[in-house]
């Protein structure tokens, strides 16, 4: 990812420019669309981004909620195969063309089977089946997607 202040090249998991320190944009997982740093909700297609959650000082009492559930939610990570090796091969901007295309082609599989990305991590993502909405065939799903990559 191109510093928006200083144009350097940053890994696609920073969050903060290598080079002069300023907060990267946030890319949506579901369109691309780059977001503010502390933005929840992508200002291109409106989708929840994946935002580490804080948890509450270990002093505070936890809240009280009404509105919880317990769920089953099947979880997916996806990789690129020998991304570590190919990348000493080959020119950087080529590597981040690749990766990006990479995240591409996971964001159109996971969105034809229901499936949230929840955050990319390197060459991989993290993808959450029966998040937001639960469904009895989550497990399924997220068999037939990897299959599908």
């Amino acid at each position: 990812m191109r510093c928006p202040s200083c144009m350097a090249e940053n890994a696609p998991t920073r969050r903060f420019c290598a080079q002069c320190g300023v907060a990267l944009p946030v890319p949506c997982p579901a369109c691309g669309f780059e977001n503010e740093t502390a933005a929840k909700f992508c200002g291109g297609c409106g989708s929840p981004i994946g935002q580490i959650a804080t948890s509450p000082p270990a002093t505070a009492p936890p809240p009280h909620r009404t509105d919880a559930e317990r769920r089953q939610v099947t979880v997916m990570f996806c990789d690129l195969v020998g991304s570590t090796a190919l990348s000493a091969r080959i020119d950087p901007e080529e590597m981040h063309d690749l990766v990006e295309h990479y995240y591409g082609a996971i964001a159109d599989t996971m969105a034809r089977f229901d499936g949230f990305i929840a955050r990319y991590l390197g060459d991989g993502a993290l993808v959450y089946f029966g998040w937001p909405r639960a469904d009895e065939s989550d497990a399924e799903r997220a068999i037939r997607a990897s299959h599908a990559s």
